[in-house]
């Protein structure tokens, strides 16, 4: 005998933190007392069926999302946060509440694709950021060749890669790890040369900080640090890059390694191309000029080969957006927001009649490539 499934208090609390709320929020909302709210989130009693759809409704999920299986719960503990600093709690428990929404998602193309295992050494023990950064390349046989695609080379050594939904814009990037597949979420708004440091950015708190080690603001300083050497490697610079560079400069030669102007100018500083005094008046005239926040000659965006690859097989099934959202009792906005800006591929309403075809498991290899060219 089949029994229905039950309301499952423990997504209630995951549906209001994906939408940045406080239980005093929410309660305000539906016009209830809190003592309400944390009633039904403790499992002391359970809404009605008009209070369901009411909280449904204000969450913007739909009424089957609350019953069900526990999802993961992702502690912030394990999570590494870009622009930490400014980052409230509600923007972290949204960005939180869409992780653990991508875990969803990522737990069901894993059961019909077979996608690359993860290949992440742990670093932590080398003697510096920028040494760790020279190791991985020597492991990945990268040589000191600028990297093609960034997206491209975390999917191809088994990182997954999504984009952080638009309620969570405010972050930068952040990266976790789950079981032994590591994460990565992305501002996908950002120019794809900020985007391209963000995601290097995490790939240093994913070698660097997997086994605790550095917390907090040095280990924003270590990955940036990490990142900086591994999309610019010291040898490379000193090779291709002017002495005493003019901003004109910096805007030529940060094509070669798809970086801003600003990271190119902090690099060329490190590596001692550049004195105190001229990287300060660089970083004055860049300012002025507005590159800060207007990144010039912006680079094509980068996109995301396995979700491309995983849409068009899906596609080929007649297996819609809407049907893995409704699988995943989520709307599709929320599945739009976690590929925003990586997927140019989308998938349609239109059914072919290979729907009901025999389920496969493509294996679905991405190729990590690294820039041969000064373009």
């Amino acid at each position: 005998m089949s029994t229905s499934p039950e309301f499952n208090p423990k997504r209630l609390t995951l549906a209001r933190r994906r939408r940045g709320l406080t239980k005093i929020r929410l309660a305000q909302l539906l016009g209830v007392e809190v003592r309400s709210i944390t009633a039904y989130e403790n499992d002391e009693f359970r809404p009605d069926r008009e209070r369901l759809h009411q909280l449904a409704d204000r969450l913007h999920f739909p009424v089957q999302f609350f019953f069900g299986d526990d999802l993961h719960d992702i502690s912030p503990d394990i999570v590494s946060f870009r622009s930490m600093s400014k980052m409230t709690a509600g923007q972290r428990d949204a960005a939180l509440g869409a992780g653990a929404i991508a875990l969803l998602f990522s737990e069901w193309i894993d059961a019909r694709f077979d996608l690359p295992r993860a290949e992440l050494p742990d670093l932590s023990q080398e003697a510096s950021p920028e040494a760790a950064a020279q190791t991985l390349r020597q492991m990945w046989t990268m040589g000191e060749l600028p990297v093609k695609n960034m997206l491209h080379l975390l999917e191809a050594r088994g990182i997954r890669v999504f984009s952080l939904s638009i309620d969570t814009e405010q972050l930068d990037a952040f990266s976790m790890w789950h079981v032994d597949t590591p994460f990565v979420f992305l501002n996908t708004r950002k120019s794809c040369e900020h985007s391209r440091f963000d995601a290097a950015h995490e790939l240093g708190h994913l070698v660097l900080h997997r086994h605790a080690g550095a917390k907090g603001q040095e280990a924003e300083r270590e990955a940036n640090a990490f990142a900086s050497a591994f999309l610019m490697p010291r040898a490379s610079v000193l090779a291709n890059a002017p002495h005493m560079a003019t901003v004109e400069q910096l805007v030529r030669h940060k094509r070669y390694w798809t970086v801003s102007v600003a990271a190119l100018a902090y690099r060329l500083h490190d590596v001692g191309l550049v004195s105190d005094w001229h990287y300060r008046t660089l970083c004055i005239e860049l300012a002025q000029r507005g590159y800060r926040k207007r990144e010039p000659d912006e680079a094509p965006r980068e996109t995301s080969q396995v979700l491309a690859k995983v849409f068009a097989a899906l596609r080929e099934e007649g297996i819609t957006k809407a049907d893995i959202a409704t699988a995943l009792c989520v709307h599709v906005e929320e599945l739009n927001q976690l590929v925003f800006g990586l997927a140019l591929t989308s998938l349609s309403s239109f059914r072919h009649t290979r729907a009901s075809s025999e389920a496969r498991r493509p294996d679905l290899a991405v190729i990590g490539g690294h820039r041969q060219d000064n373009e």
